[in-house]
């Protein structure tokens, strides 16, 4: 259950920062109202998820998965250059989150 808070938080995490992009630096209302409701719950569910996990794997995972999710929100939405380079490199990333939840704590 713990890990399953790190993904939703990680997910969560993708939608802030996707919001602060749309915020114009908090210029925007409903962007960055979003953007406070998207890392609240994000780092709400990250603490509780800390409470069975170790710190390294899970905060790991968790910044693994805003990052990749926010490159592929970018990409496809935002029109971010998309290279092949690019997108060896989140591959990585993915692999290097399952590497870490499979090494974490098995909560």
């Amino acid at each position: 259950m713990a890990w399953l808070l790190v993904v939703v938080a990680g997910l969560l995490e993708t939608g802030f920062a996707v919001c602060l992009k749309l915020s114009h630096g908090f210029t925007r209302l409903w962007p960055t109202v979003a953007f406070c409701a998207f890392a609240l719950g994000s780092f709400g569910l990250l603490t509780l998820s800390l409470k069975k996990l170790d710190v390294g794997p899970a905060y790991a995972v968790w910044t693994g998965i805003g990052a990749t999710g926010t490159a592929i929100y970018g990409m496809v939405f935002l029109n971010d250059v998309v290279s092949t380079l690019k997108l060896v490199s989140i591959s990585l990333v993915i692999v290097g989150i399952i590497g870490l939840q499979l090494s974490g704590s098995s909560q």
